[in-house]
């Protein structure tokens, strides 16, 4: 007879109900936990444990990963992690491991209950031989969601036909300090482009069946010096305004499935112990109802690192009772220890129901409850191209449009009188400067080097011989991203005197853990390019011969000491496994670049802050400080080889209440030779206010594509609550008064400005305020 909680037909609240009251107290937490099999010598990242010197947590790393999976799974088992992504194995290898430990889980279940698979997807599915597209931070500089949401689906549909239920992705911290490694992972500074496109990621993803999971959930990429896994100083009110907008308009907008807790503390409460941010804002507030699963090790960290928990056990019933649903890697604080607690009457069993119940919601919802469900039934191995023609098509599309000109010069695009290029520096041939930690290749292949990179990945000195067959291309590295090793500037340097012109190609080289100069735990001192890569570039530009500087970076680079002794600068965000050939296709000038600063570019290396984000004593130079914080390139920026004009500012109303909304019009012009594509910026700014405000902030955009001498209307419809602040009691509001209007294509060019009185009484807001402004574009003659 067919068990209630496999009948499909029954309201999916039911067979939760029915299943969770047949369950054992140790069945129930077993729900909770996670199985990383094959990891008793790794830490959380797939590296060594003695990169990370965590000595607190050897014991707890051995526990969890010496208990075969039969042992592990003997009341049933929640997740299991990273079949896929720990080691070099082939679609159809990682698909009959799958099926082994599927079956496994299923022996040792007394009710049947399969475990949710999840796998890392932040560049693209983390396997071997999957697209690696570009990094995140790449993402946030085509400022197109339509594109992002395209590629998000792609990946979804690569990891659902592999039996992954979950991925873990997007990012959605908001980059608020370049120095920290994980730069690299965000979208950029702004909440409000990070939340558009976040959301555009998790409407992709879902598409595909796979369920998104938001991190870190909350106030990660804020802490003290950039350093990973610092403390986060940080108010509430700036939480709230800065780094919390992306994830609401995710869970509000397109529906999240899983969210991720972040490792960091903020104000000296670690966000896996906050019931006030995982329970109170996340579920009371917003209406989350999907699974809260830790980041790696986050549970036990609660003792060892932080020190508020005595033990593994106490980590996991604080964890448990902050709103922690399921602990990864492995279970480690959510195994006997909280049986016992329960046993004992120091837990209350509700909170195990409460997260069982979450969990099995949601393994109902993509049908791991089904009767029907078996191993084999969940995996199309077969004939699946994790790295087909039409992701490498999606991938180039995605590095095209993330390449900014910086500035144009007097070189680019490329003229036909060179006949001898020099192509210099570290990541002119070496394809892993392509991409970020999270990309296979970076994340996992260097402690397998027997497996070159499982792709084909053009360098840029391949697309560059493509690109121009009749120009002699010369290739001399000059010196390695990291190190100190300059035997190679002299062979540069002749190369670059030789030449008609000179490509200086440098940045950064993606790792973990100090292994990289970005990436998880490869924060930086300063904003310096990484080694001797600024000697290699002093040389070059002393050389007299021009010099192109394209920097292939996970973070921006302070570029003013090169400023106007270059003869162009580009920068390339880790462009992927196609970064090669775009990178080419721009300085060609085949490609049109588009692409816009999701960060600033820094003019000096110790410049901060690094975000545009301030008030006027933070973002503009001022007699109080002889420092000056104005950026090179201001974000928003980027170049092309056309040239547009934006006039016409029309705003609906002089004034409306603190309900209403109006509308914000403008038109765009492409005046030059070119087709191309400009991205028109809506800023505001709040001119008086009960706490300081930025100076400007986006609040809107719209990339728009424009044949020579064509132009459209811009319409921007925006609600009163697009001007809400966390005001000093902590609660959300709209408050009268002048706004400035500020229309233009970056946050320093804004030729469009006017103003609106919003009238009536101050109006506190939540949850069901508008997040989104609303976009428009209508053709001209």
């Amino acid at each position: 007879m067919t068990a209630p909680w496999h009948d499909a037909t029954l309201p999916l609240t039911e067979r939760v109900d029915r299943l969770l009251a047949q369950m054992t107290l140790e069945e129930k937490v077993a729900q909770l936990g996670s199985r990383w099999v094959g990891n008793a010598t790794q830490n959380d990242h797939g590296g060594h444990e003695e990169d990370l010197n965590v000595a607190p947590m050897q014991e707890a790393f051995t526990a969890a990963g010496s208990a075969p999976l039969d042992e592990a799974s003997r009341h049933g088992l929640g997740h299991l992690t990273r079949v896929y992504g720990s080691s070099p194995v082939t679609a159809e290898e990682g698909a009959a491991e799958l099926v082994r430990q599927h079956k496994i889980v299923l022996a040792g279940s007394r009710l049947g209950i399969p475990a949710l698979v999840h796998e890392e997807c932040l560049t693209g599915f983390t396997t071997y031989g999957a697209t690696v597209y570009p990094a995140a931070i790449a993402w946030g500089a085509t400022f197109d969601p339509d594109l992002v949401q395209r590629m998000a689906a792609a990946i979804g549909r690569d990891m659902a036909a592999l039996g992954v239920h979950q991925g873990l992705s997007p990012v959605l911290d908001v980059a608020r300090d370049y120095r920290w490694g994980r730069v690299e992972e965000t979208m950029g500074e702004d909440p409000y482009l990070v939340s558009v496109l976040g959301a555009a990621y998790v409407r992709g993803l879902q598409s595909a069946g796979v369920i998104a999971t938001l991190k870190h959930f909350a106030g990660y990429s804020a802490a003290r010096g950039a350093r990973n896994h610092g403390p986060v100083p940080m108010g509430r009110r700036e939480l709230m305004d800065a780094l919390l907008p992306p994830f609401e308009t995710a869970v509000a907008v397109a529906g999240a499935g899983s969210v991720m807790n972040s490792y960091s503390d903020v104000d000296g409460v670690p966000a896996g112990a906050d019931p006030w941010l995982l329970t109170e804002v996340l579920r009371d507030e917003w209406g989350f109802t999907g699974t809260v699963v830790s980041d790696y090790w986050a549970v036990p960290f609660l003792a060892t690192t932080h020190r508020v928990a005595a033990d593994m056990a106490e980590a996991g019933a604080l964890a448990l009772t902050a709103g922690i649903d399921v602990e990864l890697p492995d279970t480690v604080g959510y195994g006997a220890g909280l049986v016992e607690r329960v046993r004992r009457g120091e837990l209350d069993e509700a909170l195990v129901d409460r997260a069982a119940r979450r969990l099995l919601r949601q393994k109902a919802e993509i049908g791991l409850l089904d009767a029907d469900w078996t191993p084999e039934s969940s995996v199309t191995a077969a004939g699946v191209d994790l790295d087909s023609p039409a992701n490498r098509a999606l991938a180039q599309e995605m590095a095209e449009r993330s390449i900014v000109l910086l500035d144009p010069g007097t070189a680019l695009p490329l003229g036909p009188e060179l006949r001898r290029i020099a192509v210099v520096g570290p990541c002119a041939d070496d394809p892993r400067t392509f991409m970020g930690c999270y990309a296979f290749p970076n994340h996992e292949l260097p402690r397998h080097p027997g497996f070159g990179l499982g792709l084909d990945v053009p360098t840029a000195v391949d697309g560059l011989r493509a690109e121009l067959p009749d120009v002699k291309i010369v290739h001399e590295p000059g010196c390695r991203v990291m190190g100190e090793d300059r035997t190679g500037f002299a062979a540069a340097v002749d190369a670059a005197r030789d030449a008609d012109l000179c490509v200086a190609m440098v940045g950064d080289l993606a790792g973990l853990f100090g292994r990289g100069s970005s990436g998880e735990g490869c924060d930086a001192a300063d904003l310096r390019l990484p080694g001797v890569q600024p000697a290699l570039l002093d040389e070059l530009l002393a050389t007299g011969t021009p010099v192109v500087v394209v920097v292939v970076s996970g973070r921006p680079y302070a570029l003013g000491e090169v400023d106007g002794r270059a003869a162009a600068l580009v920068q390339a965000f880790m462009p992927g496994e196609e970064g090669g050939t775009a990178i080419a296709g721009v300085l060609s000038g085949r490609v049109q670049p588009s692409g816009k600063l999701p960060v600033q570019i820094p003019r000096h290396p110790g410049g901060q802050p690094g975000t545009y984000l301030q008030p006027p004593l933070g973002a503009e130079r001022t007699g109080a400080s002889n420092l000056d914080p104005v950026p090179l390139y201001a974000f928003g920026h980027g170049a092309s080889y056309t040239t547009f004009a934006l006039d016409g500012l029309h705003i609906s109303d002089a004034q409306v209440p603190t309900d209403g909304e109006f509308t914000v019009t403008v038109r765009v012009t492409n005046t030059g030779a070119r087709a191309g594509a400009e991205v028109v910026q809506l800023y505001l700014h709040d001119v008086l206010a009960t706490v300081t405000r930025p100076v400007r902030q986006l609040t809107g955009f719209a990339r728009v594509s424009l044949a020579p001498g064509a132009d459209c209307q811009v319409r921007f419809r925006v609600h009163a609550d697009r001007t809400a602040f966390t005001g000093r009691d902590l609660r959300r509001v709209v408050e009268p008064g002048e706004i400035e209007v500020l229309v233009g294509t970056s946050a320093s060019d804004l030729p469009c400005r006017g103003m609106i009185r919003l009238t009536g009484p101050a109006r506190h807001v939540g949850h069901d305020r508008h997040l989104l402004t609303g976009v428009q574009t209508d053709a001209g003659a």
